[in-house]
C-alpha cells in the first residue's frame, strides 16, 4: 500500500524535473498537465525513472496501488486504495490562485458528495478520505516546484461552502417567470428568449489561494534554484504512517521535517499541531 511518505521518498530519490523529455509525446499525453498527473501517480506507484517498464506493466501496477483514476470534470483524479484521494493541480505561476472550478475546496472527500462520479463512490467501500492537494508549478514544460497540502490543512469544512452557495442558489430560484432545470450548478434557465430556444447555465467558479501564499511564514521563498517540495499535513496523519516509512523519509539526505502550528481553517482562534516535509534539490 502507497502512501504520501513513500511517494516524498521517491521524488527525493528521483526528482524528475523535465516533464517534457520525461512524458510530453509519449503514451499520448500531450500536455504538461496530463504530464504533471502522470508524474504524481509514478510518485505514488514507484515507477518513477523506470523508462524500460512497458506500458502494460505499469498499468498493472497502477491498478495495484490506485483504486480510482478519474477525469479532469469530477474531483478527485485519483485515490490511493485504502488511502487517500489526491487532486492534482497545475499552474504557471508560483503565487498563481488555484482554479477549483466548479467545485469548492474539499477539507475531506465524502462518498455523499454529488460532484463525484459513481465510479470514484463505487471504487472500494469508503465514506470519508482525506485528500491531498498537489500543486505544481510549471514553466518551460519544467516542473519548478512541488505543493502536496491536505485539505484538513487548507480547506474549511464543506458547510462554510454550502452554506453560501446555497443561499445564492435559493436566490436565483426565486426569480419569477422563468424556467429552472434540476442541476448541480448554480442554476440552468431554458426557453429565455421568445423563440424558446436560448438557455443560460450559472455555474459557480472557485478559486483558492495558492499554498505558497497562505503558508507564507513557515515557507518563506520558493526562489531556490533547482526543484523544491514541500508538503504540509497535521501531525496526527504523519504520526498515523508506518514507523519504517517515516525513517526512511527521515535518512533521505535532501529532506528536511520540521514541527510547526498552523491555523484552523475552521476556527482561525485555534492552532494545529503540523509536519512541514520540504525537499530541496539543485537538480
Amino acid at each position: 500500500m502507497s502512501n504520501i511518505i513513500k511517494a516524498i521518498i521517491n521524488i527525493s530519490n528521483n526528482p524528475i524535473v523535465e516533464l517534457k523529455n520525461a512524458y510530453l509525446g509519449k503514451n499520448k499525453i500531450n500536455n504538461v498537465g496530463d504530464a504533471l498527473e502522470r508524474y504524481v501517480q509514478d510518485a505514488f506507484a514507484n515507477t518513477l525513472n523506470k523508462d524500460n517498464l512497458e506500458e502494460k506493466d505499469r498499468e498493472k501496477i497502477i491498478s495495484e496501488i490506485f483504486s480510482y483514476k478519474g477525469n479532469s470534470r469530477n474531483p478527485p483524479d485519483i485515490i490511493l486504495k485504502n488511502g487517500d484521494a489526491i487532486e492534482v493541480k497545475k499552474i504557471e505561476k508560483k503565487n498563481s490562485s488555484i482554479a477549483l472550478n466548479s467545485s469548492y475546496p474539499k477539507h475531506k472527500l465524502y462518498s455523499t458528495d454529488s460532484r463525484i462520479t459513481n465510479a470514484c463512490r463505487n471504487c472500494e467501500e469508503w465514506t470519508t478520505k482525506d485528500i491531498i492537494y498537489v500543486v505544481g508549478t510549471i514553466t518551460d514544460k519544467k516542473l519548478r516546484s512541488l505543493w502536496f497540502i491536505y485539505g484538513d490543512c487548507y480547506a474549511a469544512s464543506a458547510e462554510s461552502y454550502t452554506s453560501i452557495y446555497r443561499k445564492i442558489k435559493e436566490s436565483i430560484h426565486s426569480l419569477k417567470e422563468v424556467e429552472f432545470t434540476k442541476t448541480n450548478e448554480l442554476g440552468k434557465i431554458n426557453k429565455i428568449d421568445p423563440l424558446g430556444i436560448t438557455n443560460l447555465r450559472i455555474r459557480g467558479m472557485w478559486h483558492i489561494e495558492n499554498p505558497s501564499s497562505v503558508f507564507n511564514m513557515y515557507v518563506p521563498s520558493e526562489d531556490v534554484s533547482g526543484f523544491n517540495l514541500t508538503c504540509i499535513m497535521r501531525k496526527s496523519k504523519f504520526e498515523s504512517h508506518n514507523n519504517n516509512d517515516i525513517k526512511n523519509l527521515m535518512n533521505c539526505k535532501n529532506v528536511s521535517i520540521c514541527d510547526i502550528e498552523i491555523k484552523d481553517p475552521d476556527n482561525t482562534a485555534n492552532l494545529l499541531e503540523a509536519k512541514l516535509i520540504t525537499v530541496r534539490g539543485d537538480q
